[in-house]
């Protein structure tokens, strides 16, 4: 019984403080029609100058110039910001999403179009979080990233875990304009063109922290007790934040390797370890850092250690409250990176494509030059009228 009383304490703050849930309503279906046409990238509408500048552009050293000159140009991936259990930690998110705005992410890449929302509940549904990254990804054609704090750290995980399913298992598209399921379980890549199934689909980057402590005894998180710091293949970099003293969020109060992340196969996982002052509520509680250029310059210039697991120093001093600085650098290092580098692969995916149409169109009309004129005519003809359209299922 002993071991149960801060289990129960926990549910009860949790009950007595109010749930971070949403009421979610979907749009009318004419509605959403609209703007989906406004999400859907039907080409990348970028000027080659721009295109051969992002190319040009070290995914590795991204520098605040880069941002403001050439990335403010194009389009950013889909942010999925996962909040913790409690209603009061919603608003630290909000705040996290107004320090990357602030920062020059572009707001429409981070907010739900259909509710003007900034995350998503840790108390819905993996499979239908899993669902809407898919969704966006066909839409917009660039892959989302995840950020997790508390049981949304959980919850990231979990989603990680959906992806990783196999095929067979038929994970459905879920549309976040109507937030309904939709009847289907497959995508069309916007990069190949080709139909591929949600389950399999690999992200580029997500991040944790503040998962584990007490938070593991939850009967929502029952599933993942033994898994919640191993991860999938189904992101390519992963970061775990833990810090020491977090009852909440730390395995052994937050002290020690059980704290670490690790892949089961190829994903890159860092482990960084944040200053124990750090509260375990507030740590997304980032907008703040806006107020000082200073601690802007010094977040824009911040460059992580290539070790796997770090304990980052703040090595300046501020007039202005710093709390959080170095969560809130790491992950905005790390955005930075995967928005350059999810930029690059739509524009060789775009670019390739047209060399590929190009080389098939000349090759098409060779055959055709040494067919008769009437021949010639006839398979015209059929180019133009009998080719099959593609298209999606909404």
């Amino acid at each position: 019984m002993r071991g149960a009383v801060p289990a129960l304490l926990v549910v009860a703050a949790a009950l007595l403080s109010g749930c971070g849930t949403y009421p979610r309503h979907g749009l009318e279906p004419a509605r959403a029609r609209q703007v989906e046409q406004t999400l859907t990238r039907h080409d990348l509408q970028l000027a080659p100058e721009v295109e051969d500048k992002i190319l040009a552009l070290d995914p590795a050293n991204v520098t605040a110039q880069d941002v403001r000159d050439i990335l403010s140009n194009a389009p950013a991936p889909r942010i999925i910001n996962i909040h913790g259990g409690l209603a009061k930690v919603i608003a630290r998110m909000v705040s996290f999403s107004e320090f990357l705005i602030g920062m020059g992410y572009p707001a429409a890449s981070l907010t739900n179009p259909s509710d003007g929302t900034y995350s998503f509940s840790c108390y819905e549904r993996s499979e239908k979080i899993a669902g809407v990254i898919a969704w966006y990804y066909e839409k917009e054609g660039l892959r989302p990233m995840m950020v997790g704090h508390s049981q949304g750290g959980f919850q990231v995980v979990k989603v990680l875990y959906r992806l990783k399913e196999k095929p067979s298992a038929y994970l459905p598209v879920w549309n976040p304009l109507t937030w309904e399921k939709e009847s289907r379980w497959e995508i069309l890549d916007p990069l190949t063109g080709e139909k591929r199934p949600v389950a399999g689909l690999v992200l580029p980057y997500s991040a944790s922290v503040g998962a584990g402590g007490l938070t593991r005894t939850l009967p929502n998180q029952w599933d993942m007790c033994f898994r919640l710091h191993t991860i999938p293949d189904s992101v390519e970099e992963f970061t775990g934040f833990c810090k020491g003293r977090d009852l909440l969020g730390g395995d052994f109060l937050g002290y020690g390797s059980a704290n670490h992340y690790k892949p089961n196969g190829k994903a890159v996982v860092r482990n960084v370890w944040l200053p124990t002052e750090y509260k375990h509520g507030s740590i997304p509680d980032t907008k703040h850092l806006l107020e000082s250029q200073a601690m802007k310059d010094w977040i824009n210039n911040y460059r992580p250690s290539s070790e796997l697991i770090v304990t980052p120093q703040l090595d300046q001093e501020f007039d202005l409250d710093s709390s959080h600085i170095i969560w809130a650098a790491d992950v905005w290092y790390s955005i930075k990176k995967h928005w350059v580098l999810e930029l690059q692969r739509l524009i060789q995916a775009k670019r390739g494509f047209k060399k590929r149409s190009r080389r098939g169109n000349e090759a098409g009309e060779d055959v055709v030059l040494k067919l008769s004129a009437s021949s010639r005519r006839r398979l015209r003809a059929k180019r133009n009228f009998e080719t099959p359209s593609k298209c999606t299922t909404s």
